[in-house]
């Protein structure tokens, strides 16, 4: 579908500053709502402090309690990168501040479904827990908390998940998401609020003297920061400067090669440069590894790797994920297949106009891969898209992911409101979301969602939308800017990598693997060759000789062999007419 190119707006009272930054970084950050004054600097002082997170102080209790009596606690994580590296903070912390008796359980994606369910409750019976502690889910889990009440087991939940009308009957729940919390950022992560936990808890056996008595050394939680980082880059939550501040501290440790063994390995087996580590290869390279164990088989293989006491052990278990996630990219690739077959029977059904809430099924298809399938085709379609599979003889499983505008969650609670009958269960962000429904009630729901995304998004507003940053000057293409835009800040939602626009001459050309582009390009009018590299633009139409083009590109910093060179990563490319 075609994309188009917009200007990224800058506040209406913008002005350039006599100052010693660059003015199109100025510009950059303008456009990011971002005070170069006050939110460039990222060192671990300018955190937000955990008291005004609610529900703070009864989990400290409980915990401080569960240390000092040495009680049996277990971790019940999500499956996902945010969930493995969530449980990952939490055994790691509460093992460093003495407890004794630490274990995780995590649900598996098709047999027990999302979340602290009663199933879950049953098989944590063996574990014999005092204290249940739920991270990245739990707060919609009313039945399995009933349950686990029931069994005389406290449960603290927590969570950053948006929260239901009613809550589960917990002994704690921590999430800044609940309606009554004033913490001012709305935007942790799962790894972040347990983190946030376990300074809490670290402040009030400090105060109570613990560490003294107990002859333990008081732990730097700061070491657990890349853990941090990773979750929260992986889970696509918006990165805000709070959150900025913990994926920069973990990201300048993993660069200082002071990190777990485990990241390391996760670093090493995605073949990325430790030393030049940079948000976005948490987000596309290691994020995707850990995600692999839970999509393809068991999450406890993401977070034994996250647990490992060394390297040799860490780095088979990243080998055993990096084979997870190449069986990942053989089936996502064959779903792919399949569901541009289905579009193409549903366009010529309805005369090429697709739903503008777009869902697809296949009970074939396999759950872990849904949610990546169906990014895949909201980024094609620039639409809110659904993807369905069988979870169960009767219920289909959905893994929604939606475009700016559509607050994907918003969405299906309105409709749950209005059809009270018709979800089993949902839950999610404003960008992602779950939900399942009986298989009868298929047809119903597509005719529902696509009325109800109408509302958001009129069938006129889709289209790709290019936010660029403006021109670059011919002088501006050096690598030392490049490596300046890298390290800004670290890129990602809410804080988009800057992407500029400009006009250039093709000088060489190529096609790499049947699908790549790879270029030699000038800046016109009066530039000097660099090098551009556009993925999957093979078919993009460019005449034989020397084609001018009009190009939206990001400048990129390419490692090869150990040498650094400046490249142009290329979002669109259109030739101009001359």
């Amino acid at each position: 579908m075609q994309k188009a190119l917009y200007r990224r707006p800058l506040p209406p009272n913008f002005t350039l500053q006599q100052t010693d930054i660059n003015p199109i970084i100025q510009r950059i950050l303008a456009s990011r709502q971002i005070n170069p004054d006050t939110q460039l600097n990222h060192t671990l002082k300018y955190l937000l402090p955990y008291h005004q997170l609610n529900g703070i102080q009864p989990a400290v209790a409980l915990l401080k309690e569960a240390l000092s009596q040495q009680q049996r606690i277990l971790i019940v994580a999500d499956y996902d990168a945010d969930g493995a590296t969530s449980c990952s903070v939490a055994v790691k912390a509460l093992r460093l501040m003495g407890a004794k008796h630490v274990a995780y359980l995590v649900p598996n994606r098709e047999k027990h479904g999302y979340g602290l369910t009663p199933e879950i409750i049953d098989l944590a019976m063996p574990f014999c827990a005092d204290l249940l502690v739920t991270v990245d889910n739990g707060i919609s889990s009313i039945a399995g908390v009933a349950r686990a009440k029931a069994c005389n087991i406290k449960v603290l939940i927590t969570d950053h998940h948006l929260p239901p009308p009613q809550l589960p009957a917990a002994d704690a729940i921590v999430n800044p998401n609940q309606s009554d919390d004033v913490f001012p950022s709305k935007n942790l992560a799962g790894v972040g609020v347990i983190f946030y936990v376990m300074l809490a808890l670290r402040a009030a056996l400090r105060e109570a003297d613990w560490f003294t008595q107990q002859a333990l050394p008081e732990p730097n939680l700061a070491e657990l920061l890349d853990l941090v980082a990773l979750g929260t880059v992986a889970d696509v939550v918006k990165l805000d400067y709070n959150n900025r501040i913990l994926v920069a501290q973990g990201l300048a440790r993993m660069r200082a090669n002071s990190c777990s063994a485990g990241i390391r390995a996760l670093i090493k087996v995605a073949q990325r440069e430790q030393s030049e580590l940079v948000a976005g290869d948490l987000g596309f390279a290691l994020g995707p590894r850990l995600n692999a164990a839970g999509r393809m088989d068991d999450m406890s293989y993401g977070i034994a790797c996250l647990l490992s006491e060394n390297d040799a052990e860490a780095w088979e278990h990243a080998q055993n994920l990096d084979m997870l996630n190449q069986e990942r990219r053989v089936v996502e690739a064959e779903m792919h297949q399949e569901a541009l077959a289905q579009l193409a029977d549903v366009q010529l059904q309805l005369n090429e106009n697709l739903p503008v809430g777009l869902c697809l099924f296949d009970e074939k298809w396999h759950q872990g891969v849904i949610g990546i399938l169906a990014s895949r085709i909201k980024d094609r379609l620039h639409r809110p898209v659904i993807v369905f599979t069988v979870s169960n003889n009767n219920e289909i499983k959905g893994s929604a992911r939606s475009v700016a505008g559509v607050h994907i969650r918003d969405v299906l609670e309105n409709i749950a409101m209005q059809h009270p009958q018709l979800l089993s269960r949902f839950g999610g962000h404003a960008m992602a979301a779950g939900l399942s429904l009986a298989r009868e009630d298929y047809a119903t729901f597509c005719q529902l969602f696509d009325e109800a995304v109408r509302h958001y998004l009129p069938p006129e507003d889709i289209q790709g939308k290019i936010y660029t940053d403006g021109e670059l000057s011919p002088s501006d293409f050096t690598l030392p800017f490049a490596e300046q835009l890298r390290h800004l800040l670290p890129w990602g939602q809410d804080v988009p990598e800057p992407i500029f626009e400009g006009i250039f001459e093709i000088l060489d050309k190529r096609i790499l693997k049947n699908s790549h582009l790879k270029m030699v390009v000038r800046p016109l009018p009066a530039g000097l060759p660099v090098d551009a590299i556009a993925f999957n633009m093979a078919d993009v139409p460019l005449s034989a000789n020397a084609p001018t083009v009009k190009m939206a590109f990001r400048l990129e910093v390419n490692f090869y062999k150990g040498l650094k060179s400046l490249q142009l990563m290329v979002d669109y490319l259109e030739e101009l007419s001359h």
